[in-house]
């Protein structure tokens, strides 16, 4: 898990991770959304909407710590939702999922 916060942190810091509700959301419609991080604790409108979305357009989806732990992982306040806009690091990121 801790490889995973350091790869969303990395993202960042190269540019190829947008965080925040609407912005990911429009991410997620222009077709640069290669994968979506939700926090666990999400509140359930934005859970709902994003997981909308990502179904809608085939973007896949993880779930993983708190809003505190990927806020933290990218030198932020609180985020709930993030989405990674490169494919190598979306690629990278869902094998450190499984």
């Amino acid at each position: 898990m801790n490889k995973l916060l350091q790869s969303l942190g990395l993202a960042m810091r190269a540019g190829k991770l947008v965080s925040g509700e609407e912005l990911v959301v429009r991410e997620i419609r222009s077709g640069k959304a290669k994968l979506v991080v939700i926090a666990n604790d999400a509140a359930k409108n934005t859970e709902k909407k994003v997981l909308d979305k990502c179904h809608s357009y085939q973007i896949p989806v993880i779930r993983f710590g708190t809003r505190y732990d990927l806020g933290r992982a990218i030198g932020k306040m609180e985020r709930v939702v993030l989405a990674i806009t490169d494919p190598g690091f979306a690629k990278m990121i869902q094998r450190l999922v499984q």
